[in-house]
């Protein structure tokens, strides 16, 4: 069993292919159960957000579980299979891990630096956990990943090498606009990227904001959070879109619907008045035809991607790559000394039995022995053989923490001859029925 990660992000794809491959949070569940179901996959993490879709998995063998995960991406997009091959990314073993850290640190990020990926690795965690897919191995994994993305962010400054998504999207609004103090914005959806387009709207010191969501419960709290910090904001629902937007100097448009939200006819005549929409959307909210209107820019994550594409380089980033590959160095060593462990475990208990049948022996040549003499030499015994054992199995575990220390662990099995297909030559009944899993390996 090895973990692999198979993706697609805007490195590797258009928007329009992405937006089509995304999985929406109610589509989740389904596709991680349809992962789970295939023959080579065992385990099953699916990370989706405005510019990845990428599924992390324990599975049998490579190419087979490739053709699984592959399938099942294909059969949810409506995506020829063969057209996603060339678009797709795939990791395996240590280079999955690698990549998974990577992503966790905001270096792969489309805005270098971002920290809310981290938030979207630990919901699509807890989206796995509740659909019974995330197992030992992925479990260990994504919790390192997580534990590497606090680290990176608290020991570099690295959050302020980029910031966001939103944040670069209500730049170049800003630079469109000449300014953002003062004006009257309109945020279409009120989920986590509708209150981080809030939030840095009140900093850039917006005029006022108006909040449409398709819960107006939702846009209401959104809307009195803003108020509480001195902006003026009200709420409405998607119905009100055409009056909304004739309003707006700026439309950030962020609900993750399967189809388009904003559409030519919600934008009515300005007189002259130009109006930027930034769709975050994936799939994207705002119709094709809506950037050719007069007056009107869109800036959406296509255009994002073109001006981001030369990442920012600096001694932060290179401090926070220097930190993934510190951990991945670290988790790597401690998966070979995890791995060693059970033929430790299998060789002492061999050595035990060798022990326990010649005082057996002893017993049947001997049966007058004092008791208190059987005893001493038992003692004897068992502590020459520990002794003997003691230094080769500290030094084991110790050299399996280095790239060859497999090695030494089949050593071990062929000269004691521990059958490493016997699982009782490696693990007890009791690690056997409690282990939810295979440990990782290269």
């Amino acid at each position: 069993m090895s973990v692999i990660a198979v993706g697609m992000s805007h490195r590797t794809a258009e928007v329009r292919l992405l937006e089509r491959v995304t999985v929406s949070a109610v589509d989740v569940p389904k596709v991680l159960a349809d992962l789970l179901a295939c023959d080579n996959v065992a385990e099953a993490v699916l990370v989706s957000t405005c510019n990845r879709v990428e599924v992390y998995a324990v599975v049998e063998a490579f190419h087979a579980g490739l053709a699984d995960i592959a399938g099942v991406l294909s059969r949810h997009s409506g995506t020829d299979v063969a057209a996603l091959y060339d678009h797709l990314y795939v990791h395996y073993a240590a280079a999955a891990a690698q990549h998974l850290f990577t992503v966790a640190a905001g270096l792969d990020s489309m805005v270098i630096g971002e920290s809310q990926i981290l938030g979207q690795v630990r919901v699509a965690y807890g989206a796995a956990r509740e659909a019974g897919t995330v197992g030992r191995t992925l479990h260990e994994l994504v919790q390192q990943a997580l534990r590497i993305g606090k680290r990176v962010h608290t020991d570099t400054g690295l959050d302020q090498v980029g910031g966001s998504v939103v944040s670069e999207a209500l730049a170049d609004a800003d630079a469109a606009l000449g300014g953002l103090a003062g004006r009257r914005a309109l945020i279409v959806g009120a989920g986590s990227m509708g209150g981080l387009a809030a939030a840095a709207l009140r900093r850039a010191g917006i005029g006022a904001v108006v909040i449409a969501n398709r819960s107006e419960a939702n846009g209401a709290r959104l809307a009195a959070s803003l108020v509480e910090q001195g902006v003026p904001a009200t709420a409405t629902g998607l119905g009100e879109l055409p009056a909304r937007v004739a309003e707006a100097d700026l439309v950030v448009s962020c609900t993750g619907a399967v189809g388009a939200v904003i559409v030519e006819d919600h934008v009515l005549p300005r007189a002259g008045r130009p109006l930027v929409i930034c769709d975050l959307g994936l799939p994207r909210d705002v119709a094709d035809g809506v950037a050719e209107l007069p007056g009107v820019r869109v800036v959406d994550l296509a255009s994002l991607q073109r001006r981001l594409a030369e990442s920012p380089s600096g001694t932060d980033t290179q401090r926070a790559a220097e930190i993934v590959a510190e951990e991945v160095r670290g988790y790597l060593a401690a998966q070979r000394s995890a791995e060693v462990t059970p033929t430790v475990t299998a060789l002492r208990r061999r050595a035990a039995e060798v022990v326990d049948a010649e005082l057996l022996r002893l017993d049947a040549r001997l049966p007058d022995l004092d008791s208190p003499v059987r005893e001493e030499l038992a003692r004897t015994v068992r502590r020459v053989v520990d002794k003997l054992l003691h230094t080769p199995t500290v030094r084991v575990k110790e050299l399996a923490t280095g790239p060859s220390g497999t090695g030494y662990a089949e050593a071990l099995r062929e000269l004691f001859a521990l059958d490493p297909q016997r699982p009782a030559a490696v693990t007890s009944p009791l690690e056997s029925s409690v282990d939810g899993g295979t440990p990782w390996t290269e």
